[in-house]
């Protein structure tokens, strides 16, 4: 029996705290094992390859052309939804065309009736790096922008908040053809407060020495978001009077590495402010911003994360 995705969410979360030993610490947001979304269905002779599900991400949907204005990407139109993602990432056979892949997923659309929001393909989409490096933190998706398309949708079922699905097929070039699916369904999420121990972060925080910080987002413009979850990194805090750390933000992206540092550090002081805020002690807590320096992450996509770091002499050793 298949289990409900927040069910399958919550499994994992309970084995990992209860068992798992991670590379590196970080409290998971993250479910790996899915088939094809219910509402799109896959192009033949294709396999996933790569598959996540986010819950409660307060989420980018690029509803325009990409361009780069002072140093930061940023789509012509978009809109942020809040709500779960799942990411499906399908490598093509070689048989067929990024051409032939796009024009199956919109034919699926327009038989199941679902709106196109925005469309484009080849330059007029911009820049395939900043698609694979800054929207998507995937790499892998990066090639000849002649080669990519992209489609937003959203479903027409009739309910209050309908679905919305992203789509971006690439062809490298080295030839391989991928197809990146999000699914973007509102509501439905569980608060993070309930799925967010203090006493887990701050247990993985001793034995570990650093923990990633999950339900922390920015806007465009690297400000704090209203949806950010902190009130169980008070609680950490509060619980152990004596703690004192380094807070880290990691930022990608193809800007400059000055520039991606100094954005990384408005980002780590935006939660600094916000705890001291909460009546945490600013000597507490000593802000940093390190840019793409340290790129290595266990547990999905982390790159562009905000890290706990015990100040040295408050390790405990291993």
């Amino acid at each position: 029996m298949l289990l409900p995705r927040h069910m399958l969410f919550q499994l994992v979360l309970l084995t990992w705290l209860l068992g798992a030993t991670p590379v590196q610490a970080q409290i998971p947001l993250v479910a790996s094992e899915f088939t094809d979304h219910p509402l799109l269905t896959r192009f033949p002779d294709s396999s996933i390859v790569d598959a996540k599900f986010l819950e409660g991400v307060n989420h980018l949907l690029v509803l325009g052309s990409l361009q780069r204005t002072r140093e930061q990407v940023t789509p012509e139109a978009s809109e942020r939804i809040r709500g779960n993602v799942t990411q499906l990432l399908y490598e093509i056979s070689q048989d067929y065309t990024g051409a032939d892949v796009i024009q199956f997923f919109r034919e699926q659309a327009e038989e199941k009736g679902y709106v196109t929001l925005f469309g484009c393909e080849g330059r007029a989409c911009g820049s395939s790096n900043y698609w694979a490096n800054d929207i998507f933190k995937n790499r892998i998706l990066y090639g000849p922008e002649r080669n990519q398309y992209y489609v937003a949708l959203r479903t027409a079922f009739g309910i209050p908040e309908e679905p919305s699905l992203a789509i971006y097929v690439i062809t490298r070039a080295n030839r391989r053809i991928y197809a990146y699916v999000e699914v973007i369904e509102t509501g439905g999420e569980l608060p993070p407060i309930n799925i967010i121990e203090p006493d887990a972060v701050l247990t993985l925080l001793r034995e570990d020495g650093s923990v990633v910080l999950p339900s922390i987002t920015f806007e465009d413009d690297d400000t704090l978001t209203a949806e950010s979850e902190l009130s169980y990194l008070v609680q950490v805090f509060e619980s152990d009077p004596a703690l004192s750390v380094y807070l880290v933000a990691h930022l990608g992206g193809s800007a400059d590495l000055s520039v991606l540092q100094q954005r990384s550090l408005n980002r780590a002081n935006q939660v600094k402010q916000a705890l001291v805020a909460a009546g945490i002690e600013p000597s507490r807590v000593s802000a940093q911003g390190v840019g793409p320096l340290a790129p290595s992450c266990s547990g999905g996509d982390c790159r562009d994360r905000v890290e706990l770091v015990l100040q040295p002499s408050l390790v405990v050793d291993q």
